[in-house]
């Protein structure tokens, strides 16, 4: 039974920044909800062959944060998958960093990096370097967007051969 229950316990990738910055700037929570397009990723376990991946946040009463992940694996309708977690402020002073759970009692770190002055992206990872997320309001943001926030993921040290794009 011990070994069935570890086939459920997230595997984190390689690290792929060994020097995970602290985020760039405080964030407004309140402009940060709604609804986000996964636009690459570091693959992970839970996330392993997904595609049309979106992140909806939105305030709960109590300052906590519902959190609910969304994507496709394969072609097929009937493989589209949802987890729904919550999110809570770790860092009250700069409101960047925040602990998320899906599982009951044990929170993971979700740092927002970098975000667009106007909130239309995000870059997330988490001080450990084995997870990275490049976020977007848009589905299908122009070239010129991806180019910069591949710009910009390496400029925080991450090593973009680890990169998965996904589809939306």
């Amino acid at each position: 039974m011990l070994m069935g229950a570890c086939a459920y316990i997230p595997r984190p990738g390689p690290v792929g920044n060994r020097a995970v910055p602290q985020p760039a700037s405080p964030v407004d929570l309140a402009r940060y909800m709604g609804r986000w397009y996964e636009q690459f990723r570091y693959e992970a376990s839970f996330e392993r062959g997904m595609d049309e991946v979106t992140a909806e946040y939105s305030l709960n009463a109590d300052g906590t944060v519902k959190v609910i992940n969304s994507g496709r694996k394969g072609a097929n309708a009937d493989r589209f998958r949802q987890s729904v977690g919550k999110a809570k402020v770790a860092d009250p002073s700069t409101k960047a960093k925040l602990k998320v759970s899906f599982f009951g009692p044990f929170y993971g770190d979700y740092w927002i990096l970098d975000h667009g002055e106007n909130y239309e992206w995000s870059i997330v990872g988490e001080p450990s370097g084995r997870y990275l997320w490049v976020l977007t309001r848009d589905a299908h943001p122009s070239r010129e967007r991806l180019d910069d926030l591949e710009a910009r993921v390496k400029a925080l040290g991450y090593d973009c051969s680890l990169v998965r794009q996904t589809k939306q």
